[in-house]
This record gives structure tokens, sequence and C-alpha cells, in this order.
């Protein structure tokens, strides 16, 4: 009874956010109230139990994603993001554009959210497809999936921020992991696959070519891409450090204090005021608005979190959660591969990333502690479940096919299968990696 009350609620969070149009934050507290009521948490408790799900979720979180939100504002506004974009093709030549697209999209969509990078680097593609009379999905496609993957598989993008905090495990390990199991993804389902998607005809909308800042405007590259670059840089430092350092306790509090996503985000954060903020002439009133309207543009994205750390709160509370975890265990399937298929369903059936890989935590959390599986890749295996299929009830798929001009067969041909090439190619990168780790 227990699994088909479960069901239920997870099969009514996905009818009021696909069939109702419910806003996500208010699907996921309807859905844990329901959830824990019928699960049997006290009145006088279930109400507190959702409550702690949101603080207990946002407390570690609130910091890492506002403060890389603005980081990625910064680099947009600054035109940071145009410096790099321009000088990779400068130096890539006709031959290897989608390759030089893919890395930019990498490069960028690390400090970006995925609907900033998208809107922001589109009119690029366009330009260069009109510049150099090349297919726009061939190009387009190579940067999109470097987007899409930073966005689902790499901290400090919300949705895998969330599930290291969720899973207890270490942000710098997870994105040292993430990096290499997101460059088989990228390249397979980037260049490799555009190669089959040069027949597809595109007629981008005119209306979104970019408003180009001038060159003598811009920062220089290397300050771009070392400003871009910083926080991955400061994490994987600090994870690395201890691998080839004696560890004493000093060193050990040092490293616990600087690797902290927090402050490696503040450091981040505070350079980019700076370097690329001051440095190009901006006034410190324009810097605090642009990061005043990065954390309009997360506000939504917090509450979803913490609507979904009430659900896995009222799972734990409840008991489901080691219910769930001991039958999995009964399942002959690897925990990594479980988590991903749970994943991969949720995103097919509500369409949003972050919201089946939030999900998917509170259902498969217990199996780390029961099964001993490496956390780190937990994170990534449910990140690339969390990006299998995007089709109708997506609004990365609507946003593509608009901006492309595309049919919704050309948008499933390209867009949809890029996308289940990323999870796929994902998982057999974390199943490779969890027997060499």
């Amino acid at each position: 009874m227990t699994f088909v009350i479960i069901a239920c609620c997870i099969l009514l969070l996905v009818l009021l956010i696909t069939w109702c149009k419910l806003n996500t934050f208010l699907a996921f507290i309807i859905a844990s109230l329901l959830a824990g009521w019928l699960l049997g948490i006290p009145l006088d408790k279930l109400a507190g139990a959702v409550e702690k799900g949101m603080g207990d979720t946002l407390g570690a979180l609130t910091g890492v994603i506002v403060m890389g939100a603005m980081l990625g504002k910064l680099v947009a506004e600054s035109g940071a993001a145009q410096q790099i974009a321009t000088s990779l093709m400068k130096r890539a030549g006709t031959k290897y554009i989608p390759w030089a697209l893919m890395v930019t999209g990498f490069i960028i969509g690390i400090p970006l959210f995925y609907n900033v990078g998208f809107v922001l680097m589109v009119p690029l593609i366009f330009t260069i497809s009109y510049q150099y009379k090349l297919p726009a999905v061939y190009i387009g496609i190579p940067m999109l999936s470097a987007l899409s993957v930073t966005h689902g598989y790499l901290p400090p993008h919300p949705a895998p921020a969330a599930l290291v905090q969720q899973f207890n495990a270490d942000m710098g390990k997870t994105l040292l992991y993430g990096l290499v199991v997101a460059t088989p993804a990228i390249i397979i389902a980037g260049p490799v696959f555009a190669k089959s998607l040069k027949h597809i005809v595109a007629t981008p909308l005119k209306t979104f070519q970019p408003a180009v800042i001038p060159d003598d405007k811009l920062p220089g590259i290397g300050n771009s891409l070392f400003t871009s670059l910083l926080p991955v840089l400061l994490l994987i430092t600090t994870a690395a450090l201890p691998v080839v350092l004696d560890e004493s306790a000093g060193l050990k509090n040092l490293l616990s204090f600087w690797g902290s996503p927090m402050i490696v985000m503040l450091v981040a954060v505070l350079f980019a005021t700076f370097s690329i903020g001051r440095g190009t002439g901006m006034s410190i009133r324009k810097i605090m608005t642009t990061y005043e309207s990065a954390v309009k543009d997360v506000a939504m994205i917090l509450l979803i979190i913490a609507g979904a750390g009430s659900f896995k709160e009222v799972l734990t509370v409840s008991g489901v959660s080691k219910e769930i975890a001991d039958s999995l265990q009964g399942i002959s399937l690897h925990p990594l591969f479980t988590a991903w298929i749970i994943a991969a369903v949720l995103r097919v059936c509500i369409g949003s990333a972050t919201v089946a890989g939030l999900t998917s935590a509170g259902i498969v959390g217990p199996l780390v502690v029961q099964t001993g599986v490496d956390p780190n890749l937990m994170v990534l295996s449910i990140g690339a479940g969390s990006l299998m299929f995007s089709h109708v009830n997506d609004p990365g798929f609507w946003l593509f096919k608009e901006y492309f001009n595309l049919s919704i067969k050309d948008t499933i041909r390209s867009w949809s299968i890029m996308e289940t090439i990323v999870a796929i190619v994902g998982l057999c990168a974390v199943m490779l990696m969890s027997l060499l780790i």
C-alpha cells in the first residue's frame, strides 16, 4: 500500500505540473502534504516536517545558487561571454566551428544558468550560420549539448548542488568526476551527432540577431576565461590538494574552509566584481543592479528546490525512504542504474530536469548509505537521467523549436535525440567510473 501511495502522489505531482499548469513549488507542497497525511504522519507534525524539509534543503544551498547566478549574470552583462565565444571562433577556423562552439558552450555553461546561456549564445550561432553559410542546427547542437550537460551534471548549478547536499557528497569531487563524465557526453551528443543533422533546414528568425558589445568595451580573453572558470579551479584545487600533500590538521581545516562551496562562490563573485565588472568600466551601482536582477532570476528555482526538500523530508519522517531503499535493494540492478532509471522516467513525465533530479533524490537517497555507492557518482547518475528525452512537456524543447524555427518532427530529431544521447552516454561513463573508483 505504501508504494501505491507514493506512486499516486508522484502522479499527482506530474498532473499538477503538466495538466493543471500549477506552479511547481505549489505542486510540491500539495503533494508533500497529501503524501505525509496518507503515510500516517500526525497532523500536528506534518506542517513542521514540510517546513523542516524546506529549511534543511535551502540552508546549505541558497548562498551557492544565488552567488552562482550573480557570477553568471555579470559574465553575460560585462561581455566576458562574448569575448570567450568570439576569441575561440577566430582560433578555430571554419572546419572546426562545431568543436569551437562546443567548447564555448562548456566554458560559458559553467557559470551561466541554462536559459541565460541559451538566450545569450543562440544569437551567436545564428550569426555564424549566416556568415559561413552553415546549417544552424548543425553548428548549434554542439553548443547546446554542452550547456545542457553543465546544467544537469555540474555544481554549482541548482540541481547538482542540491543533490550534493542531499547525498552528503563532496562538491569538489563531484565537479571533478563530472568533468570526466561530461567530456564524452558532449562530444558524442555534440559534434559527432551533429554531422547527421546537416540536412535539417532551419530559418532562424532575424529578430534574434545579437546586440554586440564593441570590442574595445570587452574584457580581455585571459581575464574572461579565468573569471568564468574560477569556481571550477578553486573547487578542483581544494579537492586535489589532500591527494598530493600530507594532510595535517591545520591543512585540513584550511581546505575545509576555502573548499566550502559558499566561500568559493563568494571569492569568485568578489573577484569578478573587479576583474570584469569595474575592469570594464561598470559602476558599482550597475554591478549591484546586475546582481539584484540575477537573484530575481533564480528565486523560483530556489522555491522549487525547497518544495522538493519538503517531499524528501515527508518520505524520511514517515519511514518510507528506508522502506523504498530496502525494496530497491532486492532488485538485481546497480543502485546507480536504478537512480538513473527513476530520474529518466520522471524527466519524461514531468519535463523539468531540476524537478526530476530532486524528486529522484528523495526516493533513492537511503540507497547511498545502505549500498555504500559513491555519493558523487550518484549525483552524476541522477543528473544524467534527469536530461533524458526532452519533448513537448519541457520548456527547453519549445525554446529550441521556436528560436530555430523548426517543425516538431525536426525538433525531436535534433534536440530530443541530443538530450537522450547525453543521458545515455552520461550513464555509461558513470558506470565505468564506478568500476575504477
